[in-house]
């Protein structure tokens, strides 16, 4: 399913900005620093605007706790909204034309995001080719393999046409993550026919595949994996046709955006409760979504999320509790979503990357992707794991997946789900 920040330039670049007007760019610290931008590049209108807004707000109440400094820079947010209000959601235009301002912003030396996998896949070849870069970029929420993995054809190479990588991810990806879901499904919910439907996004149609081609390998008769329109008015007609095939599952690869209420709406109306014979299995793209929480068709859906939920790291202790009672303390209420603190840990190894750096982007991105690249240990990383980024790849080493299940209009943890 699914997440912006900025940075430096050339010293050159910096030094014609300078010279023209008061920079802004210089801290007049005691290191002499400069100031150094990271883009947050979320989608800050539609069903995922709250979300996207406690991300940057927990980024930001981070970034003050530290005192705003990565080693001897002073680092900034910035913010970039890749929706729009008739879209509802992420847009691509809008993610397209992102791209180009972040590399257009001569002091941006990284970018936190996207929320959207599809999003970043228009993004990441065009911040790959930046000047002075490439233009590193660290998504807490983008779980499509392809990015960093084989998949699609030409996946990953086409996204890195400089022949370097400047991706990394802090979350488990949809290949695990569909499977882990149909085991769930075998295993616990011991389903036999499962209809699949899928969204039509890079996201919804992978995560789809992945739980798919799982389910028969447990065992699940799968009848059908088919695209739902995200634009239709109703989907009882389609609901009938799940029904007239004898499922006991229906597996929802997708976002909540895309007209998610209705189709979980008419799922119930038709199909009967989410707890009763027919189950309503969803992936991350369905997690923290307010909208959805309160939807009461919504109860019983089981949900899986591609990493810890926040209840796990409040348990836990650490930084990442603190982190969620100091946002509780400021904001009155906890995130709704679990990627919000995910989008923390991303601006964590941005921030590593940064004090290791020479300030440019160039420097940033290949603390990522050359030598020992970054680690963090569980001290100081607020998911509470010792984390390292892959630098052949620019995958996470702890891969994490839970299962939720919508429980009087909240995510309620049902497990860890195990992962190979």
């Amino acid at each position: 399913m699914n997440r912006r920040l900025k940075a430096v330039a050339a010293l050159g670049a910096i030094a014609l900005v300078a010279a023209g007007c008061a920079s802004e760019n210089e801290t007049g610290g005691d290191s002499g620093g400069k100031t150094l931008i990271i883009g947050v590049d979320l989608p800050f209108q539609g069903a995922s605007a709250d979300t996207s807004e406690a991300t940057y707000n927990a980024m930001q109440l981070y970034l003050d706790q530290i005192g705003g400094k990565a080693g001897n820079y002073t680092v900034k947010l910035q913010k970039y909204d890749d929706s729009t209000a008739a879209k509802g959601g992420w847009d691509d235009a809008t993610c397209s034309k992102n791209a180009t301002d972040h590399v257009n912003n001569a002091d941006e030396v990284a970018v936190m995001g996207t929320y959207n996998s599809g999003c970043a896949k228009l993004q990441v070849g065009t911040l790959n080719q930046a000047p002075d870069g490439p233009l590193l970029m660290v998504s807490h929420a983008n779980t499509n393999p392809g990015l960093t993995k084989a998949w699609e054809p030409g996946e990953p190479e086409k996204f890195f046409p400089s022949g370097t990588r400047s991706y990394a991810r802090v979350i488990t990806t949809d290949d695990y993550q569909g499977a882990a879901a149909a085991q769930f499904a075998s295993k616990d919910l011991q389903v036999k026919k499962c209809f699949v439907l899928n969204d039509n996004q890079t996201y919804g149609q992978g995560v789809a595949k992945a739980f798919a081609d799982e389910a028969a390998k447990q065992g699940i008769q799968v009848l059908a994996n088919e695209a739902w329109d995200a634009k239709a008015t109703n989907y009882t007609a389609l609901m009938q046709k799940i029904k007239s095939a004898g499922a006991d599952c229906v597996y929802l690869g997708g976002i909540y955006d895309n007209n998610g209420g209705q189709l979980v709406k008419d799922k119930v109306a038709v199909l009967g409760d989410n707890k009763g014979a027919v189950k309503l299995i969803g992936p991350d793209g369905f997690t923290g979504y307010e909208d959805f929480q309160k939807l009461p068709a919504g109860e019983g859906t089981y949900l899986t999320f591609a990493g810890l939920d926040a209840s796990q790291l409040k348990s836990a202790g650490g930084k990442g509790s603190k982190l969620l009672a100091d946002y509780a303390a400021k904001y009155g209420k906890e995130p709704a979503s679990s990627y919000v603190l995910y989008g923390v840990q991303a601006l964590q190894v941005i921030l590593a990357a940064i004090e290791k750096s020479d300030g440019t982007r160039k420097g940033v991105n290949s603390q990522v992707f050359s030598g020992a690249g970054i680690s963090i240990s569980a001290a100081d990383a607020v998911l509470g794991k010792d984390l390292k980024i892959d630098p052949a790849t620019g995958d996470i080493n702890v891969r994490d997946l839970s299962v939720l299940q919508m429980t009087s209009g909240a995510e309620k943890f049902v497990k860890p789900w195990p992962l190979p």
